[in-house]
């Protein structure tokens, strides 16, 4: 029954009373239930949130160069969504985003199956989505010299620095290579949007307010991350047209590209030096034709 109680509060967001009179349980319990469900599921974090194997990955860079129009070498896309939450007692004006609410901003990383690859649930609404990379693990992972060689790119809006392994659009495109290498990035982003629309409709306590303290708060939103790939796993169906999908529905004139492996591969156009430059080798390489 715990889990019950804890799925009917991840997927309704209802307020405890409500719970507590559906299973004839007491306020108390179902507090108590949430938190540890919570914490059981965000122990498992290791073993559904992470990045792939090299196969696996080799398979997602093919899923997203497929796409309409694709864009060659992705691992992955992230962005940062904000989770409503109610004003804490203590820092309070910290949890203030941009939009004058307070909220954990949850940075998330998916493949094209829209599968999370990486979540951070720890940082309040007022830090930069940037910031939260820098200090995350997966920034290090990607600069570290001596690590393993990157084997792709991540794929962020203009908010992000833009770096050898994660390429952000141009802020003015010149000519049409930029363009296409901007249109070609926003739909193939959009990847990342679809995955917060769905994960916050399938979980719907992180669409609403969660009224719990900042700690509770991430524990509950990592939790509905661990569940939403376990659902992917099942595989659990979902209506995309009721999740705010974005459809992949552009024309545009780009034309049509050779299989992947036809291509220039990525890492030797995206070298470790000046990562304006790497980008524009990459524009030229698949946009400029």
């Amino acid at each position: 029954m715990h889990m019950m109680i804890a799925l009917r509060f991840f997927a309704t967001g209802s307020f405890q009373e409500v719970i507590a009179d559906t299973f004839g349980v007491s306020k108390g319990t179902v507090c108590t239930v949430i938190h540890k469900v919570s914490q059981v599921l965000v122990a498992s974090m290791e073993q559904y949130v992470k990045f792939d194997k090299q196969e696996q990955t080799e398979a997602t860079k093919r899923k997203f160069f497929n796409m309409n129009p694709g864009f060659a070498g992705v691992i992955g896309c992230i962005d940062c969504t904000h989770v409503k939450i109610i004003a804490p007692s203590n820092f309070e004006g910290i949890y203030v985003n941009r939009k004058g609410f307070h909220s954990i901003n949850v940075q998330l990383i998916c493949d094209a199956d829209m599968k999370i690859l990486n979540v951070v649930a720890s940082d309040p609404g007022s830090f930069h989505d940037a910031f939260i990379l820098r200090q995350s693990a997966v920034f290090p992972a990607f600069e570290d010299p001596n690590g393993p060689p990157l084997t792709g790119h991540l794929l962020g809006d203009s908010g992000y620095m833009l770096r050898p392994w994660l390429l952000t659009p141009y802020i003015n495109p010149r000519g049409r290579t930029q363009e296409r290498f901007n249109f070609a990035h926003s739909s193939t982003r959009a990847t990342i949007e679809r995955c917060n629309g769905v994960l916050k409709r399938r979980w719907h306590c992180l669409h609403g307010e969660l009224r719990y303290s900042p700690n509770k708060a991430c524990k509950i939103i990592g939790a509905c991350v661990v569940l939403h790939n376990i659902c992917l796993r099942l595989p659990v169906p979902q209506n995309c047209c009721n999740v705010g999908c974005v459809h992949d529905d552009h024309n545009d004139s780009i034309p049509d590209r050779a299989c992947q492996e036809e291509q220039p591969q990525p890492r030797r156009l995206i070298q470790e030096g000046n990562a304006a430059a790497a980008r524009n080798t990459f524009a030229d390489a698949y946009f400029g034709r």
